[in-house]
């Protein structure tokens, strides 16, 4: 059968070709597209979102905040608050793209030249004779995945979209009173009185049975659970660890040394003295004159007579520090003086006296009173160091040819890491109960999101295969593989008695003290002469206030027309709270520099308004429509009741 199958290839291709070929024709390229890209997630006119473009933007976006900020919770990144908000953001990028080709807005190439050259990041790779240096461009282009004309079109694109909302948010405004009138109610402060009904107070009260304790711990299980955790092994591939392999000959080290001497060796140091006439930048023309001429005399006199010159230096030297030591400055090696002074001083030989030398600080004299040339170290004396350095630079260059080694070895042995530690000469290392989330402080490897997120995959979990080589630092690549898995489970009643009572008599003394607290308020309602309250406090929405949260915010929903008024805030944990607000007082006043940055945010606050505005309108226009129903929000705030 297959030798026929050989024979007759090209005989049997032609048909073969001749059916793809009329399924694209009857099926369209669009149509094998549109098969694998996913389900639609979103729709903008005719145009849609669908699932597969929807998980990419979010792996980009997840990469983008795991790049800058490498701590934070991977649960965070992938909840579906996360995941809707940038479901949102692509389909703005969307609707804007959407108005660019509706108004036919375009960019100039001066436009997109005038915005490279003032990037401040490409404006860096410039060479000192203002030339681009292409090859950091192209390397600047493709740390983020793309090449120079791409990231030019990516800038492109975004000055573009830019038109459709500059128009709206660049001619927004707000009149200072307007302004004004606004801050000062926003920042209106209330006298008000809280008195507080905490849960704690109530703790004695509370006294549960046996059963009330078996009750709780049926009804509230998942509170009891222990965290999926796993003991692993693991192997580190870095550096250090190849420097361990690496032998270093002793003709490699001695032509190392031959190669890097003058590196090695001690800078050259040279011993002046000098005659300062002080001459800043800032002193007028005339008087700067002056002092040349008065050092252009000096100068002369030193020639004529160079050992006088320590006494003319401490009788005429404006440099309080060398004055004294008749202008001795001790030694120094290059770089330890202003320019000018150092290129004159490098510049002479042992006895000369230089001519004038201008610098910020004025005008100097010269001698140069000694030289130390530079003491180059024996090989010996620089073995140890020479050694280790050779070392490090053989093993990273080595580091690119075992990683892939390394790489291929834990896929293709995967049921052990032991092979790849014994032929790469690694140390495999073990951890015991890690979870999925790195504690709290945790650094290494095992803090690494992405190696727990290979950890506690399936296929780790479930077959105990090696994960991926995963790069967990520079030149750092790490394999795992776990040993055994605890999944998470609800613990025996025995193991928490104690944490349940806690929660239970937490949860009574709550609920206590919210009946306590809505009992108050009705009385306190009924009969205000009943009422009692601690002394006033003074709340509003300036920074630093001792009442936040819900609790302000129930002080300053308060109707004004309608003071003294009771009001009724469920703290959750915290229990209850009842707000008397007694009255209103004016904000504090502020200096005029404070008050125009609040204008001119409250400007920018009324510009995003006028934006959102607008693209709720061309969201209309455009006809979009989400399909993902919208996630339950993170948290919720307690209720309020008045």
């Amino acid at each position: 059968m297959f030798d026929f199958v050989r024979k007759y290839t090209k005989v049997i291709a032609i048909p073969l070709f001749l059916l793809i070929i009329l399924a694209f024709v009857m099926v369209g390229v669009d149509g094998y597209k549109g098969m694998s890209r996913g389900a639609t997630v979103a729709t903008i006119g005719s145009a849609k979102v669908t699932q597969e473009e929807w998980d990419y933007a979010h792996k980009n976006e997840v990469d983008r905040l795991r790049a800058s900020v490498p701590n934070v919770d991977p649960k965070l990144l992938d909840s579906p608050q996360a995941r809707y908000a940038t479901l949102e953001r692509l389909v703005r990028e969307r609707v804007m793209a959407a108005a660019v080709k509706d108004a036919h807005f375009t960019t100039s190439d001066a436009r997109l030249a005038r915005e490279l050259q003032q990037n401040p990041t490409i404006a860096g790779l410039r060479k000192p004779d203002g030339t681009m240096d292409i090859e950091r461009y192209r390397q600047l282009a493709a740390s983020q995945g793309l090449t120079p004309e791409g990231l030019e079109a990516r800038v492109r694109s975004d000055l573009t979209l830019m038109q459709v909302e500059s128009g709206i948010s660049s001619t927004a405004f707000s009149a200072n009173a307007v302004a004004d009138l606004a801050l000062n109610a926003f920042f209106e402060r209330r006298e008000v009185q809280i008195a507080r009904f905490a849960p704690a107070d109530f703790a004695s009260k509370v006294n549960p049975s046996d059963a009330d304790i078996e009750a709780f711990y049926q009804a509230n299980a998942p509170l009891f659970q222990s965290t999926e955790s796993a003991n692993i092994e693991y192997v580190v591939l870095d550096v250090d660890a190849i420097k361990k392999t690496v032998t270093v000959n002793e003709a490699d080290l001695k032509s190392y040394y031959e190669q890097n001497a003058s590196r090695l060796s001690s800078k050259e140091e040279r011993r002046a003295s000098h005659i300062l006439i002080n001459a800043p930048k800032t002193m007028p023309e005339a008087e700067r004159q002056k002092a040349k001429e008065k050092a252009q005399a000096l100068l002369e006199q030193a020639r004529k007579a160079p050992a006088t010159f320590a006494d003319l230096a401490k009788k005429n030297s404006q440099d309080a520090g060398s004055a004294p030591r008749g202008g001795d400055l001790d030694f120094f090696a290059r770089g330890a003086m202003v320019k000018p002074f150092e290129e004159a001083v490098f510049a002479m030989k042992k006895g000369d006296v230089s001519d004038l030398v201008e610098s910020d600080f004025g005008f100097h004299i010269i001698k140069l009173t000694d030289v130390k040339a530079p003491k180059q170290p024996s090989f010996e004396e620089l073995r140890t160091g020479l050694e280790s350095e050779l070392r490090v630079q053989q093993a990273q260059r080595k580091f690119a040819e075992v990683a892939e080694s390394f790489t291929n070895g834990v896929y293709e042995q995967s049921d052990s890491l032991k092979p790849i530690a014994d032929r790469l000469k690694l140390e495999v290392k073990t951890a015991a109960n890690v979870q999925r989330t790195a504690a709290k402080g945790a650094t290494g490897v095992l803090a690494n999101p992405k190696l727990l997120a290979a950890v506690f995959s399936p296929d780790s979990v479930e077959k105990k295969r090696n994960t991926e080589a995963i790069e967990t630092g520079s030149s750092q690549l790490t394999a795992a593989r776990v040993v055994s898995y605890s999944p998470a489970r609800t613990l025996p009643l025995a193991e928490v008695r104690a944490q349940v009572r806690e929660r239970l008599v937490a949860s009574r003394s709550q609920e206590l003290a919210k009946k306590e607290g809505a009992d108050k308020l009705a009385a306190w309602q009924a009969t205000p002469t009943s009422a009692s309250f601690p002394a006033t406090v003074t709340v509003s929405r300036e920074p630093g206030q001792p009442v936040q949260g819900t609790l302000l915010d129930a002080a300053l929903r308060a109707d004004p027309a309608k003071l003294p008024a009771l009001v009724g805030v469920d703290l959750g944990a915290q229990g209850y709270a009842v707000v008397k607000v007694n009255k209103v007082l004016p904000r504090n006043p502020v200096n005029d520099a404070v008050a125009k940055q609040e204008r001119n945010q409250y400007a920018q606050w009324m510009a995003n308004a006028e934006s959102q505005a607008y693209y709720l309108t061309l969201k209309d226009r455009f006809k979009v429509q989400i399909k993902v129903p919208t996630p339950a929000r993170m948290g919720s705030a307690p209720a309020v009741a008045e």
